[in-house]
């Protein structure tokens, strides 16, 4: 055998070997609905944005049922339908207040970008359908949102989730659809912007999803795993509970859902560093994950 034949079968070799590490991870959670939410990092180029798109896709043709929920950051910049007022979604939470913000919020999110997401998933077949939270009222407002009690809490004003229905959300996953949501709701005959990772939170209690996964720009909180559960940060509820306070900036939101997936029936929660390309797929389907897995307190070691 020549050199070049041998170094071709040894990297077929190492491909096949990393096809069946992943296999018991696969099998672990085929099936499941996996609730992804990829922050505003997976906009910083077009590279991220359909490695980001690929790596949905391919979870759902290995037996997983993904579900994305979004806010304005997928795409590089912000723009606003209309100059006066500016609409930023992660730091003007309680904005859409007026009819013509509430057109902005929309035109931004149920308009380029989830239309561009939709189009870099469906280059891998026809699987992504796009939906908002408005639709059928799966996401209703009548209270401003909060980071209190370990999830969304109704204050009374605009912003925030009271009601979530799942409905339209399931019959699009039992069709083998990737759904992929705008994180708008209803409320007061206007429509709302939420969190994305509060909504992607709230959604993930809803449909008893399996795992819920938040993309951020930032590091995350690093706590080791037990030996041999790789080398990512591990919380349990507990734990993240108390490290809260310190916590601050975009990473607040993302930690306080994953909280309260955890304690409403999501089986883990993951806060990952959108900017490692296939961060998604590495921290589902291998053991060496790159983010902080939350999981519920007395869950295995395992999650």
């Amino acid at each position: 055998m020549s050199a070049t034949a041998a170094r071709d079968v040894s990297a077929a070799l190492t491909k096949a070997r990393s096809l069946i590490g992943i296999l018991p991870r696969l099998v672990r959670h085929r099936g499941e609905i996996a609730v992804v939410e990829p922050g505003g990092t997976v906009g910083l180029d077009e590279e991220s944005r359909a490695a980001f798109a690929g790596d949905i896709a391919l979870l759902r043709h290995v037996g997983l049922r993904p579900v994305v929920v979004h806010g304005d950051g997928l795409r590089p910049g912000r723009e606003s339908a209309r100059p006066d007022p500016p609409y930023t979604a992660r730091t003007d939470r309680n904005a859409a207040s007026a009819p013509e913000t509430a057109d902005t919020v929309r035109m931004v999110f149920a308009g380029r970008v989830q239309h561009g997401l939709v189009g870099l998933i469906n280059r891998h077949g026809p699987l992504a359908v796009g939906i908002t939270g408005e639709d059928a009222d799966t996401f209703t407002t009548a209270g401003q949102w909060t980071l209190g009690g370990g999830g969304p809490v109704d204050t009374g004003g605009p912003g925030g989730i009271v009601r979530v229905n799942p409905g339209l959300v399931r019959s699009l996953v039992a069709d083998g659809r990737i759904p992929v949501i705008s994180a708008v709701a209803r409320g007061a005959g206007r429509s709302h912007p939420l969190d994305p990772g509060l909504a992607a939170a709230a959604l993930a209690a809803a449909l008893g999803a399996g795992t819920l996964t938040v993309l951020t720009g930032t590091e995350v909180p690093y706590r080791p795993r037990p030996a041999g559960n790789g080398t990512a940060g591990r919380l349990t509820a507990r734990e993240l509970e108390a490290l809260l306070p310190e916590l601050d900036g975009g990473l607040l939101p993302a930690m306080t859902g994953c909280l309260h997936a955890v304690r409403h029936g999501v089986g883990s929660a993951r806060v990952v560093d959108g900017r490692v390309r296939h961060a998604v797929l590495t921290e589902l389907l291998c053991d060496e994950g790159t983010g902080t897995v939350i999981v519920p307190d007395g869950a295995a070691p395992t999650p």
